[in-house]
Order: structure tokens, then C-alpha cells, then sequence
């Protein structure tokens, strides 16, 4: 790697994406053949929002390497400026490389997902897993998709399976937590909220569903502090907050937002 990519891809892991983009976009210039540049050429103007702009580069760049992380790249791009279709097309593309690309597989089970094409999305994975079966990240994708399904035992099995290989992953309890309550379990979900809490306190989403929780069991003061003060400290949750409050079977409707963001203000002061 050029002193100028070095730099390039240091301004890229330190969110400068602008400076990553002017960089690599000198060291493009210099070499059009350099997957490097383009890398973090593509990968800083997608942060940009300005994926229409690296487009050229990476259509170039995917149809010259057939490089899965190139290819990847273009694919976001594409999905970013509205062409799905042909993300898809690309992202498939991506994924038939080897050696494998994790993200790719994760992005395109993800659209799948999204456009409720669960079954595909679950092929999708199946066959990343079958490529990489210690990929820990995929088989929380893939029990998370087995849930879209309503095949909870499946989903279990696949939560299980990473929290049994890495007990301390936040990802797996969170979604061991949201299996739990999904099953009405909220004393077993309360209990995995709070060791995710334990090692990862930063978590307004999860610190709200312990509340919630806590109020389906009855204990709603309790609840209620918890979700208050995840607000307080990241007011950008009050929507889901008012959800949480409103949907438990023990907590609190009201007529008004207004009034729930009065209520969540008052008890934080």
C-alpha cells in the first residue's frame, strides 16, 4: 500500500470519510488498476451519501477483479441510488466468490429479508454458514430470519449455538432476550436484558425492553425508572419508549405523544 492509501484508509477508520475520498480518489488517478483506492474510494462516498459518484470506479473496478469485496461495494452502491434489482444481481455475484465474503451474504439476506423474501434469505445464509460455519455473525442473521418464519426452535438453536462458542457476545443475548419474550417469558428475558446490560450499558433499546419487561411482570416502578432514564440519557428513543410503555400489559396509555414526552421529561428531572 502507497504512503497516500495508508493515509487514505487511516482517515477512513478515524470517520473522515471526506479526506479518505480526496486521497483515494489521488491514488486512483495515479494508478486506475489500484483496488485499494478503489475500496476506500467506494467505501468513503457511500458514508458520503454520494454513492452515484463511486459507481463508475466500482463497475469498472468488479467487472475487471471479480473481487467479492469490490463487488460488494457496488452492489451497496447500486441499492443506494435505487436500483435493487440489479444490488441483487451483483450481490449474488458477490457471494458465489471464494474465498468467501461474510458482508456480502449478511447484505443480501438482509434486503431479501426486508422485501419479505424469507425463504431466499434463509437459502442465503444456509449456504454462507456451509462455507463458514464458525461465522457467529451469520448464524445470529440466519436465527433472526428463522424468527421472520415463526420457526422459534430453530431461531433457539441458532442463538444457542453462538452464545454456547462466545458467551460474552451482547448480540446473542439480546436475541436469546427477544426470542424469551416473544414466548411470553419475561422473568428469562429480563434475566438475558441485564447481562447484556452488564457488558454493554450503552444500549437504549435494550435498557427500554428490560423496562417493558419489567412492567409485563408486575414490577412497574421499576420498569418505568429504567425506561426514563434510557431516555434521559438518549432522547432520540421517546418513540420507542412510548411504544414500550403503551404495549405493556402494565403500563401506561397515552391519549397524546405530547403527554407521554411530558411524562418522560418530568420523572427524568
Amino acid at each position: 500500500m502507497t504512503p497516500v492509501l495508508e493515509q487514505a484508509a487511516l482517515a477512513l477508520r478515524q470517520r473522515n470519510p471526506e479526506e479518505a475520498a480526496r486521497l483515494a480518489d489521488t491514488a486512483l488517478k495515479a494508478d486506475r488498476s489500484n483496488l485499494v483506492a478503489v475500496e476506500i474510494l467506494g467505501s468513503a462516498l457511500i458514508e458520503l451519501r454520494r454513492p452515484e459518484q463511486a459507481l463508475p470506479a466500482l463497475q469498472k473496478a468488479a467487472r475487471r477483479s471479480g473481487d467479492p469485496v469490490i463487488e460488494d461495494l457496488f452492489a451497496r452502491a447500486l441499492f443506494a441510488t435505487g436500483q435493487t434489482s440489479e444490488a441483487i444481481d451483483q450481490w449474488r455475484r458477490a457471494t458465489s466468490r471464494r474465498p468467501p465474503h461474510p458482508p456480502a451474504f449478511l447484505e443480501l439476506s438482509g434486503i431479501l429479508s426486508a422485501a419479505g423474501r424469507y425463504e431466499e434469505a434463509r437459502g442465503v445464509l444456509d449456504q454462507a454458514l456451509g462455507l463458514m460455519p464458525t461465522a457467529d455473525g451469520l448464524r445470529i442473521a440466519l436465527g433472526h430470519i428463522h424468527l421472520k418464519l415463526n420457526d422459534r426452535a430453530r431461531a433457539r438453536s441458532a442463538f444457542e449455538h453462538v452464545r454456547a462458542a462466545a458467551p460474552g457476545r451482547r448480540d446473542a443475548m439480546v436475541a436469546l432476550a427477544k426470542l424469551a419474550t416473544i414466548e411470553g417469558d419475561y422473568a428469562e428475558a429480563a434475566g438475558l436484558y441485564r447481562q447484556a446490560l452488564a457488558k454493554h450499558p450503552d444500549d437504549p433499546p435494550s435498557r427500554i425492553s428490560l423496562g417493558k419487561c419489567l412492567l409485563e411482570l408486575g414490577r412497574r416502578d421499576e420498569g418505568e425508572a429504567i425506561i426514563r432514564r434510557a431516555i434521559y440519557d438518549a432522547p432520540s428513543f421517546a418513540p420507542l419508549a412510548i411504544s414500550a410503555l403503551a404495549g405493556a400489559s402494565h403500563g401506561r396509555l397515552f391519549l397524546r405523544p405530547s403527554a407521554a414526552l411530558a411524562f418522560l421529561a418530568s420523572a427524568s428531572s
